[in-house]
């Protein structure tokens, strides 16, 4: 499916019928990683849309060459929410998706009815750790899988080889530089947003780390915090029981605010 956002035209797929929820991808991949982790979750809940984009130069969406930036692509974002999600919704990010899903409810906190950012990509990244294998051995996969998972077995390869790796060849990657440039979000005053909230982190995240994540739990009024020991920044892949008892607990309280 495609719908125009601005100057993009912007590439998803979708699942079911009801409230939307957003899922935003990381960099360097696209919608079909995130549809992988989330979608098993998320069809178990009663109601729910499941919205999976490519983000502009990833996967099937053009990024034309007048997009430049981290707020261009932002602005291309919430146009897209409103065209296929309405004034409600629900958003999930991971990784630089999650960057761009903070800030979608820092820009129009009454539209998100509910955030959940995983493995967050924040300007205060900090004490991020050495790469570590914490199961298997390295010598299974190529680099960008011993590079991105820390757990290395069998089951967690194949994942990567099937949701991943194949992403690679579709990243326009002049976009990417460009957008790199200038890819800090500016800060955006206005109210909090006061919704349900979710915060996952992997302990052993080489690429963003956790330090920063946990400072936004008190930047937000309603959220939840878990900093998981043996996750890495494939944590949606190498978690998954995990993230679903923690998404289903958030979707809980998300029901619970609809009705307050």
């Amino acid at each position: 499916m495609e719908t125009r956002a601005g100057e993009v035209t912007v590439q998803y797929v979708e699942h079911g019928a009801g409230r939307p929820v957003l899922v935003l991808h990381g960099a360097g991949v696209d919608h079909r990683e995130t549809e992988a982790c989330f979608e098993p979750i998320l069809r178990d809940g009663a109601g729910l849309r499941r919205i999976y984009p490519d983000l502009p130069g990833m996967g099937r969406t053009v990024a034309p060459d007048d997009l430049r930036s981290a707020e261009d692509v932002l602005a291309t974002l919430l146009e897209f929410a409103r065209a296929v999600a309405g004034d409600s919704y629900l958003l999930i990010g991971h990784s630089a998706g999650a960057y761009y899903a903070q800030a979608m409810a820092d820009r129009v906190p009454a539209q998100v009815a509910g955030l959940t950012l995983v493995c967050p990509l924040l300007p205060g990244t900090r004490d991020v750790p050495p790469h570590r294998a914490v199961v298997g051995a390295d010598e299974i996969g190529d680099e960008g899988f011993r590079s991105y998972f820390v757990i290395h077995t069998p089951e967690m390869l194949e994942r990567y080889e099937r949701h991943v790796a194949p992403a690679a060849a579709l990243v326009d990657q002049a976009a990417m530089a460009r957008i790199d440039e200038r890819w800090e979000l500016a800060s955006h005053p206005g109210p909090t947003f006061a919704g349900p909230t979710l915060i996952v982190a992997g302990r052993l995240d080489s690429s963003v780390g956790y330090r920063a994540a946990v400072d936004l739990v008190d930047h937000y009024a309603h959220a939840s915090l878990t900093v998981l020991d043996d996750g890495g920044h494939a944590l949606p892949h190498e978690q998954p029981d995990l993230l679903r008892a923690l998404v289903t607990e958030w979707l809980g309280r998300v029901e619970r605010s609809a009705r307050r």
